[in-house]
């Protein structure tokens, strides 16, 4: 899968990225149908009132196909929040996923945030794996249900 670009994320992307979600949360983890209206509503969030200079999303796409997502959004003055980091099954395992973190957190830096943080569940170990080697630090971990599934919820930094 060679010239794979990423370029900024359109509101048009929106429909795809909660079906994308839905669909692959609900085949690998269970995930209920509570799942893509939260990201739907990340989502209308981000279209609605984003700033572009300090929150930015990004789309992977070959070829016109979208293969993944990530987004830096504002938490607070020094603090961007990773969301929204996906990966179709097919683009997994090629350096993707760490492009696109690499670029996400390089805007982070020139946006002037201090620190990032994201939230993720620990059953996505390859992402995890990802941060660890990425310098982030695992901060809270803990038991809980959600969509429709027990899970083990993590929180994890970085100091940019």
């Amino acid at each position: 899968m060679d010239n794979i670009s990423l370029r900024p994320f359109v509101a048009e992307d929106a429909a795809w990225l909660v079906e994308r979600h839905g669909t692959l949360y609900a085949e690998a983890e269970g995930f209920d149908t509570t799942f893509a209206p939260l990201v739907a509503e990340i989502l209308d969030a981000f279209v609605a009132g984003h700033d572009p200079a300090c929150e930015r999303g990004w789309i992977a796409e070959h070829q016109g196909r979208r293969l993944g997502s990530i987004f830096c959004v504002r938490l607070d003055d020094g603090t961007a929040k990773l969301r929204l980091f996906l990966l179709a099954p097919e683009a997994r395992g090629k350096g993707l996923g760490r492009r696109l973190l690499e670029t996400c957190m390089d805007f982070a830096r020139r946006a002037g945030y201090r620190d990032m943080q994201l939230w993720t569940h620990e059953s996505h170990r390859a992402a995890c794996a990802l941060y660890a080697a990425a310098g982030w630090h695992l901060v809270d971990s803990k038991p809980v249900r959600s969509f429709g599934v027990d899970l083990i919820e993590q929180t994890w930094k970085i100091t940019l």
